[in-house]
């Protein structure tokens, strides 16, 4: 059986390019112009999407948490106003949108909530991302299958038996699953990347991987090891202030993480052995019989 799903106009999965997604989340520190700033960032590398996170404050902040002080760059707020702060509202999405439909690249988000989804979907995402912490939350699954989009579902901080749950509520047909841990940033010897094989051998849509560790090498490893859909954070700057900034990939490394996975893929061939061409003046000069 082939696993491929179409996300906007690129097929994803066997036998396709690894479809990289540079996530922008909250990184945008609710600035429209480091957005702008990041999603060309993606545009230069050669991404074919940005994805951001939405959410509704009131419904995403426990109610403990809402009135906790919090020092930010804008002066000590509480904490829902701070999550305030970072959201961006229709005015600014639709500049997004705009400006992603004239850049030609895809974009779509995390949505943590039922009204973020109805928010997200005016402007028509190529798809939407299940986040791991929402995982588990049946009512923000089916809302969301019931746009009728593909569905990105990341299993960080999820057993199996969770993942299948999602899984059967979701059904394949439109589905991408990603590997994920949710460390933020993550250790080598948590990444536990053999997960996508086991992940692949157990369900019959595209596997991809959403990455938190630091540096690239882990990456690419998860790339030679089948993932078809691969996700990173980015940010302009990692000493920049915000919460998923130091596990996120800068410029330069966004650039050099997509031609090293355009590379691999191109090397990892097909698994049929052939003699090559290039090997034929070789094979003439050295073989005995």
């Amino acid at each position: 059986m082939k696993r491929v799903r179409n996300i906007g106009r690129h097929p994803v999965g066997d036998g396709q390019p690894v479809y990289v997604v540079a996530e922008i989340g909250i990184n945008h520190n609710g600035e429209l112009d480091i957005a702008r700033k990041l999603i060309d960032t993606a545009v230069q590398a050669g991404c074919q999407a940005v994805k951001f996170q939405k959410r509704t404050p009131e419904l995403c902040v426990p109610r403990e948490q809402r009135g906790m002080l919090r020092e930010t760059p804008w002066g000590i707020m509480t904490y829902l106003d701070y999550r305030h702060r970072v959201e961006f509202g229709e005015e600014q999405y639709g500049e997004i949108d705009e400006y992603c439909r004239a850049k030609g690249i895809d974009w779509f988000a995390s949505c943590w909530d039922k009204p973020s989804v109805d928010f997200i979907e005016q402007f028509e995402p190529v798809c939407y991302k299940i986040a791991s912490a929402c995982l588990t939350d049946d009512d923000l699954l089916e809302h969301t299958h019931a746009t009728g989009r593909p569905i990105v579902l990341s299993t960080g901080m999820s057993t199996m038996e969770e993942i299948w749950h999602a899984v059967n509520l979701l059904g394949e047909e439109q589905l991408i699953i990603a590997h994920s841990t949710s460390t933020y940033p993550c250790r080598a010897d948590e990444l536990n990347l053999r997960m996508i094989e086991s992940l692949r051998s157990t369900f019959g849509c595209p596997i991809g991987y959403s990455g938190h560790e630091a540096g690239l090498t882990t990456t690419h490893a998860a790339v030679a090891l089948g993932a078809a859909f691969l996700e990173r954070h980015i940010t302009l700057d990692r000493t920049m202030w915000g919460s998923d900034q130091a596990a996120s990939v800068e410029p330069w490394g966004l650039a050099r993480l997509v031609r090293d996975v355009r590379v691999i893929q191109q090397a990892l061939g097909d698994g049929v052995k052939r003699v090559y061409e290039s090997e034929l003046p070789a094979r003439q000069r050295l073989r005995r019989a």
